[in-house]
């Protein structure tokens, strides 16, 4: 039924002079049935609630954030559920005095262990202070005690997103180098790799890293290279086996401003979701090679930014925005694309963020306007397998 509805409907295109073409012809929204999840405040004292990503690991929902005090001093704070509805805190043990101000802002996932990222600014320059957190064999969470030029220093840039998969932990992020990658085969203890060839900027242009993703042959991290004498930039990954040796896989490029903003796997296939010109565009890796998996909603520039994706089986969810507002949009396997009606209004402004999950036909929305931070949940409006 979706794929029919979605027949003449959002699916990219690019004009033969390379430029990007209009946005695609709108679709009907699909409009599932959302309900209001409350999030209990953990143990600590009052505060509201900073929520920042969420996963799926184990059979259990994972979520983490913050608990922001009325006088701006911060501290992790990370839920877990069985169902996506009925959430507990998780019990969290820092080692360090930025850890016991983190704010967890991305969590990846490797058979039943989690990873977790946290940040908090500070120190001479108001840096972000840049910690990782793995889980315990009692659920809990435990900060990683590690030296400071590992995710700091003077060739830091930023720590982007963690991800889990048969092979163990990968960190997504960038160097003054370029781009660059953080490994550990248990979240214990990462390893930086910077610098290393193909990997990282060269004469022929300057790369950055947004994210990665596990797959069946080792790791695919995502981003973008600036080519040599150009402002705009272009869509380019890189491959793995082992997370030491990278392969590049350029994506499609125009003249066009275009990047690989978020990854994910959905039945087995990577789908990339970015920039593309005028609007949103999705790539598969098939084969070894980019292919075109549609276009939707406009970007209104550079500014715009894909905040996460989730997989669904072989569908996928990805949260995109304008830097104005967050939206939802939902690909079957199909490859086009059709808007998800929101609970809520969700601003994009200032420090706000949000994120999706889905497991088991279900999905998790959050979002965070800098005032509150909400979550939802709802049967996803396809069938998926």
């Amino acid at each position: 039924m979706l794929a029919a509805l979605l027949a003449g409907g959002a699916a990219a295109g690019c004009t033969g002079g390379g430029q990007a073409s209009a946005p695609p012809s709108p679709v009907p929204a699909l409009s599932p049935a959302w309900q209001a999840v409350t999030l209990p405040v953990p143990p600590g004292g009052p505060g509201r609630l900073m929520v920042r990503d969420a996963t799926v690991c184990g059979g259990r929902w994972v979520l983490v954030g913050a608990v922001a005090a009325a006088d701006g001093g911060t501290r992790p704070a990370a839920w877990t559920a069985p169902d996506g509805q009925a959430w507990q805190p998780v019990a969290l043990h820092p080692k360090t005095f930025y850890g016991e101000q983190d704010v967890l802002y991305s969590v990846g996932c490797a058979g039943d262990r989690v990873a977790v990222l946290g940040a908090k600014s500070g120190g001479a320059h108001g840096n972000p202070r840049v910690s990782s957190w793995y889980s315990a064999a009692d659920g809990s969470l435990v900060e990683v005690t590690a030296y400071f030029e590992l995710y700091g220093g003077n060739d830091a840039v930023n720590v982007a997103r963690v991800r889990g998969g048969q092979r163990g932990f990968a960190i997504a992020g960038n160097r003054k180098s370029g781009a660059a990658v953080w490994l550990s085969p248990d979240a214990t203890e990462f390893t930086l790799l910077e610098g290393a060839p193909q990997l990282a900027s060269d004469d022929g242009g300057r790369t950055v890293a947004n994210d990665v993703t596990a797959t069946a042959d080792g790791w695919l991290e995502v981003g973008a290279v600036t080519p040599a004498g150009r402002i705009d930039r272009d869509p380019l990954a890189w491959t793995s086996a082992d997370g030491r040796s990278w392969q590049r896989v350029p994506g499609p490029a125009t003249s066009a401003y275009e990047e690989f903003g978020r990854v994910v796997t959905a039945a087995g296939v990577p789908v990339a979701v970015g920039l593309r010109g005028d609007v949103f565009g999705a790539w598969r890796l098939v084969g070894g090679a980019w292919q075109d998996a549609g276009g939707f909603d406009r970007t209104d520039g550079p500014t715009a930014w894909v905040p996460a994706v989730a997989a669904a089986g072989p569908a996928v969810l990805a949260v995109v925005s304008d830097a104005v507002d967050f939206r939802l949009w939902l690909s079957p396997e199909a490859g086009r694309w059709a808007p998800v009606t929101l609970p809520a209004a969700l601003t994009a402004k200032g420090d706000a963020a949000a994120g999706v999950a889905a497991a088991g036909g279900r999905m998790v929305l959050l979002a965070d306007d800098g005032t509150a931070g909400r979550v939802w949940l709802a049967d996803l409006p396809i069938r998926v397998g």
